[in-house]
């Protein structure tokens, strides 16, 4: 195995289950525009990307009436929404080894910093990160892409020293664009096997316990 010195985590399905509060939000969303029930297979499908990407690709919105959809699902959100989750088994003790390991460690997310930062301080992950990064409500890292190249730009580390851990194809995509290695761990909301095969991540391992035989 090649010598990392930084990890970086996605939050939603690789840190916590965060799937209550989001499905809560996209169907408060929906409601407000005078829309019907998303189905299951559209929100399993919205954990993960941006909310712009989710309400333009996965229900046909055009940009315009996705970001007042989005606005409709963070009024939700800000009040209830973000606290509507659960850590993932394994999740607090492998941060903990990491860092007393000597990795350098940094929270990567799609979500809204403002969110992302309450959630890992809710649930102890805050203290072991040298970095948080998510997107911003203004704007800003719309993409797991130009999240992940932020972590780097504050952290001044290089693509080949880092590995993202994540769940989905959005941080495999993500890291590869940054020329990072990627591990996908089987605990999130990948819908099928078939979404591993077509992300080709680096690596791919069951749980946080084989996350930690692997890097420790």
């Amino acid at each position: 195995m090649k010598k990392y010195t930084c990890i970086l985590f996605d939050l939603d399905g690789t840190l916590t289950y965060s799937h209550p509060g989001i499905y809560g939000c996209f169907r408060y969303a929906l409601q407000q525009l005078g829309l019907g029930e998303p189905t299951m297979e559209q929100l399993r499908k919205c954990i993960g990307p941006s909310l712009m990407y989710s309400f333009q690709n996965y229900f046909g919105f055009d940009e315009e009436t996705a970001r007042l959809a989005t606005a409709k699902y963070r009024e939700r959100y800000a009040v209830e929404g973000w606290a509507e989750n659960a850590p993932i088994e394994g999740a607090l003790e492998t941060l903990k080894a990491l860092k007393q390991a000597g990795y350098k460690l940094a929270m990567a997310t799609s979500k809204p910093l403002i969110y992302a930062s309450k959630i890992s301080e809710k649930f102890g992950f805050s203290k072991y990160f040298d970095v948080e990064v998510g997107s911003g409500v203004d704007g800003s890292f719309p993409t797991k892409a130009s999240v992940i190249a932020e972590v780097m730009r504050r952290l001044n580390v290089r693509a080949d020293e880092c590995l993202m851990v994540g769940d989905r194809h959005h941080d495999a995509d993500g890291a590869k664009e940054n020329g990072m290695d990627c591990v996908l761990l089987k605990v999130g909301y990948a819908e099928n096997e078939e979404e591993y095969r077509i992300a080709q991540p680096k690596y791919l391992l069951e749980d946080f316990a084989q996350l930690q035989t692997f890097l420790l």
